[in-house]
């Protein structure tokens, strides 16, 4: 567990109450304090409503990027720090914020791994939006999403990827604050968040980092210039602690690929694993695949680097690494092959455009509640087979009755219930609009 690192010169440990006021006044605190509220919050010594206070008190007054790379260094050291330097190739990890219909993890980490680059993911709950990674993993039959970190360690040097829960020795601390700053609506502090990713990823033992922030209706930024900030926060701390760090900040106003759901999202992973699917899941593959091999070391130039995505995608390494994953924890690789194994929906209805027109705007987030209703079983879990496809994207034409998604699914009390949401998440107007752009910033 965490080390406990002796000063030179003897700290006196402060109140919890003057830590929190000085904060609220706009102070800055010493690596020793932030040391002691990690140390405090670790050994349950600060109370539930002090730390409450803290994290708002840093919501509103912010943290310096030195008060950050400390706080992300001591969360890091809170838990287990994996050491994967036997592992002689490089180790780069890709964050997300979490988006609608994104599949980009779930080919990056298998490319990554065929690229020569090793990708310690494990899936946090700050990655999803609404349906996460291991969610849809979880359409196939057999995977198994849990690994203790000797496993991950195997697996890691075996296959080169792995796609896991978080395990509970990672950065505990963060896992206690990020449960604080969901009751109290903290969850936006940039600091907070660029503290929580760094700390985790650099504990699963990433030499680098690949960020993609998004931003708009299907994330929980709403507003672009936050989506830089952050972008802009998490590279300056990570290169801070010694870290290389790049980040996109991408667009999130209308769903990535044609699909929303768990087992239709895997059918188009596979898609995208082989070269192909929807033109632009498959621009932010090969950019975000790009900056992983660059940062890595692999590739060089801008021009060798997307040589080397491309090749991996083309040639079936990067869909055979995401096989060896597969059979490593434990699924049934044979639906890659066969994707019709996966199971169907008994139903598929159509949802009709209500006028002629173009698509103009599409809420993501409404989408992705409305597939949630369709698919949650009360235990929690997503039925495998449900979800939308065909999606009409911004800038499409449609005719009076003509589909704007084809809506996949076994309950018909849910569907009613969908509907309400899939209905209302798109607009349309007699005029095209200028489809939005994809990748808007690169920070690096």
């Amino acid at each position: 567990m965490r080390k406990k690192i002796i000063s030179a010169r003897k700290f006196i440990k402060p109140s919890f109450s003057y830590l929190v006021e000085k904060k609220r006044d706009g102070g800055e605190f010493s690596d020793e304090e932030i040391r002691f509220i990690v140390d405090s919050i670790l050994d349950e010594e600060m109370p539930k409503f002090q730390q409450a206070a803290f994290a708002m008190a840093v919501y509103f007054q912010g943290m310096s990027a030195q008060e950050t790379a400390t706080f992300a260094e001591e969360m890091m050291l809170s838990g287990e720090v994996i050491d994967l330097t036997k592992i002689t190739r490089p180790k780069i990890d890709k964050y997300s914020t979490g988006g609608v219909g994104d599949k980009t993890t779930l080919v990056l980490a298998p490319l990554a791994a065929a690229c020569g680059v090793v990708m310690p993911t494990m899936n946090g709950v700050d990655e999803e939006h609404v349906i996460s990674n291991l969610d849809k993993l979880s359409s196939i039959p057999g995977f198994n999403p849990v690994l203790d970190l000797k496993g991950f360690h195997s697996q890691l040097k075996k296959v080169g990827c792995t796609f896991i829960q978080q395990d509970p020795e990672i950065a505990p601390v963060d896992t206690i604050l990020y449960q604080m700053r969901q009751e109290t609506g903290t969850i936006p502090s940039l600091p907070l968040i660029t503290g929580s990713v760094l700390s985790r990823k650099l504990a699963e033992g990433a030499e680098g980092l690949v960020i993609d922030v998004k931003w708009g209706n299907g994330s929980f930024i709403k507003d672009v210039e936050q989506a830089k900030q952050l972008a802009r926060s998490i590279t300056r701390v990570g290169r801070s602690m010694k870290r290389r760090c790049v980040a996109l900040v991408t667009d999130m106003n209308q769903p990535l690929g044609d699909t929303v759901g768990t087992a239709l999202e895997i059918k188009e992973a596979i898609q995208l694993l082989k070269g192909e699917g929807p033109e632009d899941l498959q621009e932010l593959v090969l950019k975000l695949g790009m900056e992983i091999v660059r940062l890595a070391g692999v590739a060089g130039s801008t021009l060798s680097a997307k040589q080397t995505v491309q090749r991996h995608l083309k040639d079936g390494s990067a869909l055979q690494k995401f096989k060896d994953m597969i059979e490593a924890q434990g699924g049934d690789s044979s639906v890659i092959d066969d994707p019709d194994k996966f199971p169907l929906a008994k139903h598929v209805r159509k949802l009709p455009a209500p006028k002629r027109g173009y698509v103009h705007t599409i809420n993501a987030g409404l989408i992705a509640e409305g597939v949630a209703k369709l698919a949650k079983k009360k235990n929690g879990t997503f039925d495998p087979a449900v979800g939308v496809s065909e999606i009409k994207k911004v800038g499409t034409q449609v005719k009076q009755g003509e589909p704007l998604m084809m809506i996949h699914y076994n309950d018909e009390a849910k569907m009613e219930e969908a509907l309400e949401y899939l209905k209302t998440a798109y607009r349309l107007a007699p005029k095209r609009p200028n489809p939005p752009e994809l990748i808007v910033e690169r920070v690096a």
